[in-house]
């Protein structure tokens, strides 16, 4: 009792001098003058992840947070600039809490690129207590920003508030916006504007995903976007003349998502710097005029209905085509696909290296048909959603076919792959012709992927006397496409068809 009784004074003591390590827990508490409760007390405002195993709330080891084991703490020998960089690119609670690692550390957040993102940063998921947080963030730290991502369900509930977080001078030289689709079931608030607020980073921004709200020819103007790499619009509704106008504006450009864009019903493409489009519409034209260093042109799902004419894209290596809906119509230069099905034939596509099919039925006559409109092709991948009621017998009907034939295939996945008659008829043409083949893998459904199974399709596809001898074939697990893009910074991966790691037979 009386160890109690000495320590409580020298405790409310401490309490009463300033203590710039505990500011953070000040700010982000549920009260502003209230210390920070708990990670995972309800409504702190913070989330805690599980803790390490076999930490049991002990000290860490020697040697942890930097501390080597000689005793030199090597983090702390990195000049300020460098911590300041390696924090805004920490998770918006992780960063914050970093100021109470050391008296050197607490003002290091503050002068840090502001990170504060929503959606992995540790935020409540309450909308009123993150709210609460996110202005307080704003008013705790001076600037600048570096990244600013919240829900798009606060722009329909409390768009004043937004504004308001737009508008504050910790956001200045913000170089990444995004208003994420968050709840993608709740209600959006119609006639709600992205706020004129959003387009004063139009200097600095390089990253601006953008979801479920109307942007106005008047916040666009004649507004430019030097440094603009990565456009993402999800759900928005928008003029032609202002998304070519943003376009037109940004000269780097290099990505662009546009996933079911309301008001529009022609799309046309013109920019030196573009790479890779990512696309799902409802009906829409999509003209590629003139894309110089265009390699990318991808479908984000396999029902979109598009009609898409590529009149310049010489350096196409990637793409994507689905004729699920029976809806679709590709132009390149002067040959005309339907649905998969040649109209007209005059132009050779032999920049394109990755080709993917997301087909309704699995025809042998249309795939080896396309062969011919794309004869480099090294990378095919064909995701189908039906049986196909044929044989795909192809030994007779092809056999001049088959002499001629320059076969530069590489790779060959068959996506939802289950080994009945047509599907192994498809994949022997393959496998027998293709001289140049490494890998063929089929994706198949747990009850298909068996020992039993994987042996019993081994001998019905002949593999024993494949026409390349070094070509391997895998068993795995199914896997859709395109599989990760979610968002527009997906569009950087060099071959989006390709899944991660996936077990294999």
């Amino acid at each position: 009792m009386e160890t109690e009784a000495a320590a409580a004074p020298a405790a409310k003591k401490r309490r009463t001098e300033p203590h710039a390590g505990r500011e953070p827990e000040a700010f982000l508490s549920p009260e502003p003058h209230e210390p920070l409760p708990p990670a995972d007390a309800p409504h702190s405002g913070l989330t805690r992840g599980p803790e390490p195993e076999g930490s049991h709330g002990h000290e860490p080891p020697r040697g942890a947070g930097g501390e080597e084991e000689d005793g030199v703490d090597r983090i702390g020998l990195l000049p300020d600039a460098v911590l300041g960089d390696i924090i805004s690119l920490l998770p918006t609670k992780d960063g914050i809490r970093t100021q109470t690692l050391a008296t050197r550390w607490r003002r290091l957040w503050r002068s840090a690129p502001l990170n504060l993102d929503c959606g992995g940063g540790g935020l409540h998921e309450d909308g009123e207590v993150q709210a609460s947080l996110i202005s307080r963030i704003l008013e705790a730290h001076p600037g600048p920003a570096r990244r600013l991502s919240v829900p798009v369900l606060h722009l329909h509930r409390r768009p004043s508030t937004v504004d308001d977080w737009l508008s504050s001078a910790a956001l200045d030289n913000l170089q990444e916006l995004e208003f994420d689709i968050g709840n993608k079931y709740f209600r959006p608030t119609p006639g709600v504007s992205l706020p004129a607020s959003a387009f004063r980073f139009s200097a600095t921004l390089r990253v601006v995903s953008i979801s479920k709200c109307h942007i106005s020819d008047s916040a666009v103007g004649a507004l430019s976007f030097p440094q603009l790499r990565q456009l993402g619009l999800r759900r928005v509704e928008i003029s032609e003349g202002s998304l070519n106008s943003i376009i037109s504006s940004s000269p780097v450009l290099e990505y662009l998502m546009l996933y079911y864009i309301e008001g529009l019903h022609t799309i046309r493409i013109n920019s030196p710097s573009l790479v890779s489009i990512g696309f799902y519409f409802d009906s829409n034209n999509l003209i590629i005029e003139d894309a110089p260093s265009l390699q990318r042109l991808l479908p984000l799902e396999d029902r979109t209905v598009v009609h898409i004419s590529v009149i310049s894209a010489p350096r196409l290596e990637t793409l994507g085509i689905s004729d699920i809906l029976s809806k679709s119509k590709c132009t390149f230069g002067t040959t005309i696909l339907q649905d998969l099905g040649i109209v007209r034939f005059a132009t050779e596509m032999q920049s394109v290296k990755i080709l993917a099919l997301s087909i309704f039925e699995l025809n042998l006559d249309t795939v080896i048909n396309l062969m011919r409109c794309f004869p480099c092709v090294e990378k095919l991948y064909i995701q189908k959603s039906c049986w196909f009621k044929g044989k795909n017998l192809w030994r007779r009907k092809h056999r001049d076919l088959v002499r001629c034939l320059d076969l530069r295939m590489k790779k060959v996945v068959f996506g939802n792959y289950r080994g009945i008659r047509s599907e192994v008829n498809f994949a022997t043409f393959f496998v027998l012709n293709a001289k140049m083949l490494e890998l063929v893998r089929f994706e198949c459904g747990i009850s298909a992927n068996s020992n039993e199974f994987v042996a019993r399709q081994h001998r019905l596809l002949q593999l024993e006397k494949r026409a390349s001898k070094d070509a391997q074939f895998h068993f795995t697990k199914y896997c859709e496409r395109p599989p990760h893009i979610k968002h527009v910074s997906d569009l950087s991966k060099a071959d989006p068809f390709e899944c991660g790691s996936m077990c294999v037979r």
